[in-house]
């Protein structure tokens, strides 16, 4: 890669949180994290309405709905789903944060075994990015409708942080301690293999998604390599794109 591409990708992935600044590698020796907010994602009111919101979506989808319906088991009004701007991608978001959240208290039960323990930091990075689309199960045949809403350009970089911090919390489950240049090119290639493999799954209707672990698996041993990246990653935001407006028109949009 050109030293003016490379330095072009690496500006983009720090604007998208994909890898942190000089300065915040000074602050902390690997694992990033980046600006967690201090009282937590969500504040009370959000987290009970979404939290609610959350179990209609395998019936309803991502939508304004599905938050009414939330806000009022919640014992709030459905004017109160004013709370969350953002509206359906609030719902999205909450999914995201969640279930990559939920990946650390699981470690142990992942890798709690003589066998599981004792693997390469490869295979535990294959083994929690595979436990993390599992968490996409019971919501992988709404995902579409997801990416209609993911594919607004204000919400792309919320999503692609989204995809960063996902990335950075499996190296760092997976033991990862390595601060030289791979750091960027292992979350990177990381990024735009999950990305795709989610993008596989919505589409996999084989037992148990076997078949997605199988495309998991080979994306994985092609390597990460940094050019890589980059054309996973530009692939992800334009089938997101390309799928959110398909299913916009599908709902009668003229776009």
């Amino acid at each position: 890669m050109a030293p003016s591409r490379a330095f072009t990708w690496l500006a983009t992935l720090r604007r998208a949180q994909l890898v942190p600044s000089r300065a915040s590698m000074v602050a902390r020796s690997y694992h990033s994290y980046d600006h967690p907010p201090p009282s937590g994602t969500f504040n009370p009111a959000e987290q009970a309405i979404l939290s609610a919101a959350y179990k209609h979506v395998p019936e309803h989808g991502f939508t304004q709905h599905a938050l009414s319906l939330g806000a009022r088991e919640a014992g709030y009004l459905d004017i109160s789903t004013n709370l969350l701007p953002e509206g359906p991608f609030s719902l999205i978001r909450y999914h995201l944060v969640t279930q990559r959240e939920a990946l650390a208290p699981r470690r142990e039960t992942i890798f709690g075994t003589p066998d599981q323990a004792s693997l390469s930091v490869p295979a535990k990075v294959e083994r929690l990015a595979w436990e993390r689309l599992l968490a996409n199960q019971h919501v992988n045949h709404r995902w579409q409708e997801a990416l209609a809403v993911m594919a607004q350009p204000s919400y792309v970089p919320s999503s692609l942080r989204e995809l960063a911090l996902l990335a950075d919390e499996i190296y760092h489950l997976a033991g990862d301690t390595s601060v030289d240049p791979t750091w960027y090119t292992k979350r990177g290639g990381l990024s735009a293999v999950y990305a795709s493999s989610e993008l596989f799954m919505t589409n996999d209707y084989s037992p148990g998604h076997t078949e997605t672990r199988a495309f998991l698996q080979r994306r994985l041993d092609e390597g990460s390599r940094l050019g890589s990246a980059v054309s996973g990653l530009a692939q992800w935001v334009g089938f997101t794109a390309s799928a959110g407006v398909n299913v916009l028109r599908s709902k009668g949009v003229r776009i």
